[in-house]
């Protein structure tokens, strides 16, 4: 079964919209947020706190588990086109066999 990683860089209202996308896909059983895992070193009183770079748009990591690699094409399109829309990037990590 093939699974599918991809990093949203967008706000909350984005990801969700495209977790909605793929939970509403025929054969699309599993769509899951992963944690960040990835520890920020973000210091309210650094130096650099509040700067323009600082402020960007959340990045939020989805997990889904296609039936087949038909379907993982499938969601791969259909996850493309709606970044497009949103007009947001979208990142696919890896495509494993489980």
């Amino acid at each position: 079964m093939p699974l599918l990683r991809l990093r949203i860089t967008g706000n909350d209202d984005d990801a969700r919209a495209i977790g909605n996308l793929l939970s509403s896909l025929d054969g699309i059983e599993h769509v899951e947020e992963v944690a960040d895992l990835m520890p920020h070193m973000d210091d309210a009183d650094s130096s650099s706190a509040g700067l323009t770079d600082d402020a960007g748009p959340g990045v939020h990591e989805l997990e889904i588990d296609a039936p087949n690699p038909s379907t993982a094409n499938k969601v791969r399109e259909a996850v493309e086109a709606l970044a497009f829309d949103l007009d947001v990037l979208v990142e696919f990590e890896s495509e494993e066999e489980r």
